[in-house]
Formats: C-alpha cells, structure tokens, sequence
C-alpha cells in the first residue's frame, strides 16, 4: 500500500491540532467577554469555593456552599436515596442549600433519546434553569451527569453561535427570565470530590476491608471533555478523578478493570429502544468482566443511568442464567454510609435490585435492625401519626 501524500498528512494533522485547540480551550474568556458586551449575566461561582485542575490543566471553581440543588427526574424517580444522601452530606457538613420547587426537567432525554427536540429549545430549558437558580442567589449544583453533560453542550453551542443566543433570548423575554450563564457547571461528584478530605474527617465506619471498582459516566467525562476533573495523583491523570477520589479518601481498596472506558451500557437510546442489549451489555461487558478481574463488594458510579442500568440489569440477566450479584450505587451513597447514614432512611437501599445487604454487614452495619427502624417510622406514616419523616426522625 502507497503512503498518502505530504499534503494529505499535513491537512489531517491540521485538523487534529485544531481539534486538540478546541477541545483545550479555556471557555471562560468568552464566557465573560459576552456579558461584557451585554449579552448575558454571568452567575459568579461564590467566595467560598475550592479550585480543582480540569482535563487539560485549567483550573475549575467548586463552590462549598450556597447551592441551588437541579435534581434528576430519574434519581427522584427510582433511586431516591441517591438524592437524599447528596442532601444529608450537605446538612451533615453544615453547608446551606436550596431544595428548588420550580425547577424543570432537562430536557436531556429528547436531546440523546428522541430527538425530537430543536437547538433552541434545549438552550432555552437550561439557561431557564439557571436563571431560576441565579434569582434565588443560590449558585446550581447539577445532580444528574446527562444534565450536566447537556449544559455543556449548551454553553459551547452559544459560545460558538450568535443566532442560537438570539432565539434563545426570545423565548427566555416571554418567560420573564434573564440571559444567566453560570461561571462553572458543576456536578454534584465534583463537589463530592472537591470535599473529600472534609467527608473523610468525619467517616464513623471502617471501609478499610471494601473493595471497590469504579465506573465513570459518560456523559460526566466524555461530553466536552476538558471540563471534567483530571488529577495526577490519580491514575497518573489518565482517568476522571472523581468517584475514584472520594473511595480512595475513605479507605476503600479501589480495584480496576479492563472495560473501565465502556458505556454502562445505558446510551439512552438503548435503554429506550434495544432494552435487552442494555442488559446484557451491562451484564456481561461490565458486571462480568469487574466480578472475574476485580471481585468487588461494591461498584460505584455518579450518573443517575449508570446506578440504574448496572444495578437493574442484574435482576433482568438472571433469567438468561447470569448472575452477578454485585451491589451498585453512587458514591454519594457510599459516602453517607460511611459518615453514618441510615442505610434506609437516608440512603434508601431497598430501592435497589442487587443483594447490598453482605455489603452492609461488611460495613458492620446490622441491616436487619435498621430496617426495623425504618418499618417503626412508616408505622407512625400510615396510622397518620406523622404527616412526614422530619430531619429528626432521620437522625434518630
């Protein structure tokens, strides 16, 4: 076979090196530079913040306190303990926040899923969503990764396109809300990550002896790329820092494996519309293969559609004779439980599919008491003695 001529050569390494340039540039200049020339408001990341390296060394801005919480309809929806443990870390912490009752759904589902959706309707979902946030005071915390990695998407696509920023200003003016680009879009697993060392000071349960294996979303990492977490100190800088950050912070012997970079197999479309391949690459591509190389007591993760493919498809793979069995859950799980947390009223573990109570009695937690704490406090519920479960009761 010939070689390709110089010309080619050179104008495919043009490309890469423009790429490489995109993909590693630091967007804040412009994001500022357009609410200098009036375009919108940029929502400053607060005082009270710490200063992580992103991807390609940029320095990122996670604030402690002070959050607007932007929930996900599928974390509230099936795994609700995911939500209440980022929560309780946050009150546990001191750190204040807002619980907000008018935020709307991302819209994400139709972006990756459906696409049924346009440009400027996605953009205007998401920057109403931060002025939402902006009118309170409070600065957005994203709990779900898709979200977080479609508000990426967003920002880069106004960054790049004047007549986008145009339609979506029109429909932001009928809704009476003002053009708000935040500072920094952060994941809730960033500021998980950024206070580590804060939640580790106050673990009350040995995770020395947990043998943990990793997932790391996609649409954390993989969606504009250069703005997700990278540390030296883990992995070499070769993978995400987070997740794998706070299990390292409390103990945990983090195992790895091989399929590390694979999709959970989730994809959205594919959770929609090719439901089985779902299971059984989530199954046999992920779980398997982590069982047969790292044998951990626990896989954790940090995106809403990951916790839900690794940990519902073991139930579903079970007919097909493949049984895995390998408790799943976030790392905002895991840290709660290793402050303290209540495994049911905090964490909410029943929710899940997998066996987590051997995980629990590792832990040294007696699952079987604690879930008749739980059943005593749904007694009070039903015989109408309690209208809800306070934070009192949780702490109980």
């Amino acid at each position: 076979m010939s070689a390709e001529p110089v010309s080619v050569v050179l104008a495919k390494k043009q490309r890469f090196d423009r790429e490489a340039d995109r993909r590693s540039a630091d967007f804040h200049e412009e994001v500022f530079d357009l609410e200098a020339r009036g375009e919108w408001i940029v929502h400053r990341v607060p005082e009270d913040h710490v200063s992580v390296s992103t991807k390609y060394g940029l320095s990122k801005k996670i604030p402690r306190s002070h959050l607007w919480h932007h929930k996900s309809c599928g974390q509230c929806g099936h795994i609700p303990g995911y939500s209440t443990s980022i929560f309780w870390l946050m009150r546990k912490l001191g750190y204040d926040y807002d619980d907000p009752r008018d935020q709307t759904s991302c819209t994400a589902w139709n972006y990756y899923a459906s696409a049924t959706s346009n440009p400027a309707a996605q953009a205007a979902v998401a920057l109403r969503n931060f002025a939402a946030a902006y009118e309170t005071g409070f600065y957005p915390l994203i709990h779900c990764g898709t979200s977080y990695g479609h508000y990426k998407d967003v920002r880069r696509e106004l960054l790049g396109h004047p007549e986008l920023r145009h339609e979506v200003r029109k429909v932001l003016e009928k809704l009476g809300k003002p053009m708000v680009m935040p500072e920094e879009i952060v994941h809730y697993s960033e500021w998980i990550h950024a206070l580590r060392d804060e939640i580790a000071a106050r673990q009350v349960r040995d995770f020395s002896n947990i043998a943990v294996s990793i997932h790391p979303a996609c649409h954390y990492y993989k969606l504009v790329e250069g703005d997700a977490i990278f540390d030296p100190d883990i992995y070499g800088g070769q993978r995400t820092a987070v997740v794998t950050g706070i299990a390292t912070a409390l103990g945990a012997d983090v195992r790895s494996y091989s399929t590390w970079f694979d999709c959970c197999g989730f994809g959205f479309r594919h959770i929609l519309v090719q439901r089985d391949f779902t299971r059984s690459f989530a199954t046999t591509r992920k779980l398997e293969v982590m069982k047969e190389e790292a044998n951990p007591d626990v896989v954790l993760t940090h995106d809403t559609g990951c916790v839900t493919a690794l940990d519902k498809s073991q139930f579903a793979a079970r007919a097909q004779g493949h049984d895995v069995d390998v408790p799943v859950m976030s790392e905002a799980q895991f840290a709660a439980l290793a402050m303290g947390a209540h495994p049911y009223k905090v964490c909410q573990l029943h929710w899940h599919s997998a066996n987590y109570r051997p995980l629990l009695e590792k832990m040294g937690i007696d699952w079987r008491q604690a879930w008749a704490e739980f059943e005593a406090q749904l007694e009070d519920l039903r015989d109408g003695g309690k209208e809800f479960i306070t934070w009192d009761d949780v702490e109980a």
